[in-house]
């Protein structure tokens, strides 16, 4: 599976959803849901619907799909979605540790790269449980952002890692309390046991990019504007010195890439650990 990543841009996998979701990887929801006529599935964190639309592309029928967000811009984006491809789909917005739904509401419930975003994991995995019946499927797919792989042909590449680590960690400090569990891919079965959720199989699928040649200026601008981006969140004087000095690496890695052309390698890697889990079946 061959993604788009970028670590000098975050310090976790973003937009997974909207960017890198394939047909296979629908078909592995399917597979892995096992959906039957008439069973509700519920998609937490469905983002702009992505999940929700492919599946329902695949004409399985009444089955009832609902999705929830905590942004409401992007529920409102995924209940436009569904409208634009005619699929009856339900759209909320809540918090993935107050779902706002019955003990044992849903036949299946999945989960794709939010978790990465959530300080209680376990208050959201108790309530992946909670919503699930009994015998139901339980599915969470998240990757090890503390396992991320890079790789740079020019000098400097490490250096320009090493400061995006420390300058995007330190951006997500600022904004008060601790940080989120940049391992929480191969934690969740763990997670499972622990809220009376049976794992069945744990599934890894590789995201990474290989570039050969200097990546176009539209790349390096892409990079610098995010990293800008961020000037409005930055109050402390040493975030703002770690930003500065991370731009001037930036800028002086990019003009390393330009003069080593096609002679310039960078490559990145990392993995998404599908966790798979049943709810024991009633007696």
């Amino acid at each position: 599976m061959s993604r788009d990543i970028d670590a000098l841009t975050s310090s976790t996998l973003k937009h997974l959803r909207e960017r890198w979701w394939n047909p296979e990887f629908t078909e592995f929801l399917r597979e892995t849901l096992e959906p039957r006529a008439g069973e509700r599935i519920l998609d937490v964190g469905c983002g702009v619907g992505t999940a929700d639309v492919r599946l329902g592309q695949l004409g399985i029928s009444q089955v009832k799909l609902f999705g929830v967000d905590l942004l409401v811009p992007r529920v409102r984006e995924a209940v436009a979605s569904a409208r634009a491809h005619n699929l009856q789909v339900g759209f909320a917005a809540a918090d993935v540790c107050k779902l706002p739904f019955k003990n044992h509401a849903f036949d299946s419930t999945f989960c794709v790269a939010v978790l990465q975003h959530i300080r209680e994991l376990s208050a959201a995995v108790e309530q992946f449980a909670r919503v699930t019946k009994p015998g139901g499927r339980v599915l969470v797919v998240e990757p090890d952002n503390a396992a991320r792989y890079w790789y740079s042909s020019s000098d400097l590449g490490a250096r320009a890692f090493d400061l995006a680590t420390r300058f995007f960690t330190a951006l997500e400090r600022s904004g008060g309390g601790d940080t989120t569990d940049a391992a929480v891919g191969p934690k969740i079965s763990t997670l499972f046991e622990r809220h009376g959720i049976e794992p069945v199989e744990i599934r890894l699928f590789p995201v990474s990019l290989s570039r050969l040649g200097a990546p176009a200026p539209a790349v390096w601008k892409a990079r610098k504007d995010i990293v800008c981006g961020a000037i409005d969140r930055i109050q402390d004087d040493a975030l703002k010195q770690l930003r500065a000095e991370y731009l001037r690496v930036l800028d002086a890695y990019g003009e390393q890439a330009a003069v080593a052309g096609q002679r310039f390698v960078e490559i990145q890697s990392t993995m998404l650990f599908a966790t798979i889990g049943q709810k024991p079946a009633a007696h």
